[in-house]
């Protein structure tokens, strides 16, 4: 980590802190925030997490999450922590666009900041930073962060069910981004007591009726496979939000399933919001959807997962999306599920 002797000492003081992730938080943005919470209030820290938007209901059972600032309902609750911090952490992210006005507002502090992240080309407006592209996820630095702080033995049961919730969200219940250091943190998170048949239950067996008949109607309804560049689409637009009620989390995963078929290399989940149209994109292999989400639709991500945003209408964004495929059509049909 970079300046880690600098930030040892800072944090070796009682210091007024806000952790802050990104918009749309998923379960690495908040089991990130509140493991690294957790750890800091033991060390005598005022701690707030703070994220743009609110965060799925399915993670409510985690500990503290009733205490998160949410700066589209209460900005002014957001900005007053903010201007008391002596450190801000920036976690799950890797630009402060990615957290849009508190980034703005963040933008104009010179308060010292922390970023703990695994995505690529982080930007450089941090006086810490700890970055890693290889790692699983967010919660995988925090564990590592806390155990550069010579703390590994104060990650107690709280801090580790918060930090294997992100694991298991980030890696699709261990499918992704795996590796032999992630099964070691993982078996030591266990042997701390974290129930891991009890998360799981938590986080993937909670779902409302509506979430199976979206599901339904997703794949049977709005489902369409480019047999010629092995790219599977699904589309959702204003009306489907409407009929079934999605909030947010719903459509969490969905694009997942278009990659359990065998013939779909790329998966495209394009969705009609009331300003903006979003696209998440996962592929398999050598094929980087972030390249295409950065260059075209103002995102990024990951390799094999990434997303972005369209400011047209939602055929148009499908039809850009379609013109873009034949650029990677090469790379896309030179995967080999024997070599992923």
């Amino acid at each position: 980590m970079e300046n880690l002797s600098v930030l040892k000492k800072l944090l070796s003081t009682p210091q007024y802190i806000v952790i802050t992730s990104h918009r749309n938080p998923d379960g690495d943005a908040i089991g990130s925030s509140l493991a690294l919470y957790h750890y800091l209030i033991q060390h005598g820290h005022t701690v707030r997490v703070a994220f743009p938007s609110d965060y799925p209901g399915i993670f409510a059972w985690m500990p503290h999450s009733e205490k998160i600032l949410i700066h589209d309902i209460e900005p002014e609750a957001v900005e007053e922590a903010l201007d008391k911090s002596d450190l801000i952490f920036c976690l799950d992210y890797n630009g402060l666009d990615r957290i849009d006005k508190m980034g703005e507002y963040i933008g104009k502090l010179n308060t010292k900041k922390a970023m703990i992240d695994h995505h690529l080309f982080p930007d450089d407006f941090v006086d810490f930073m700890l970055s890693d592209t290889t790692a699983s996820s967010t919660c995988e630095l925090v564990y590592d962060f806390i155990k550069l702080m010579d703390a590994e033995d104060e990650i107690n049961q709280t801090i580790g069910e918060c930090m294997y919730t992100g694991i298991v969200t980030d890696t699709g219940s261990f499918k992704y981004a795996t590796s032999a250091k992630l099964f070691k943190i993982v078996g030591s998170l266990l042997e701390k007591g974290v129930d891991d048949k009890k998360l799981q239950n938590l986080i993937h067996n909670c779902l409302e009726i509506k979430n199976l008949q979206l599901l339904g109607h997703c794949l049977h309804n709005r489902l369409e496979i480019w047999d010629e560049y092995k790219v599977g689409i699904i589309t959702l637009t204003k009306k489907d939000y409407e009929k079934f009620d999605i909030q947010r989390g719903d459509t969490e995963g969905i694009v997942n399933y278009l990659l359990m078929l065998k013939d779909v290399h790329v998966a495209a989940f394009i969705t009609e919001q009331p300003t903006i149209v979003k696209i998440s994109l996962r592929s398999k292999g050598d094929i980087s959807v972030q390249e295409m989400a950065k260059q075209h639709f103002r995102g990024g991500g990951h390799k094999n997962a990434a997303g972005g945003a369209s400011y047209a209408s939602l055929p148009a964004t499908i039809k850009k999306f379609k013109k873009l495929i034949p650029q990677y059509k090469e790379k896309i049909l030179d995967y080999n599920p024997a070599n992923p």
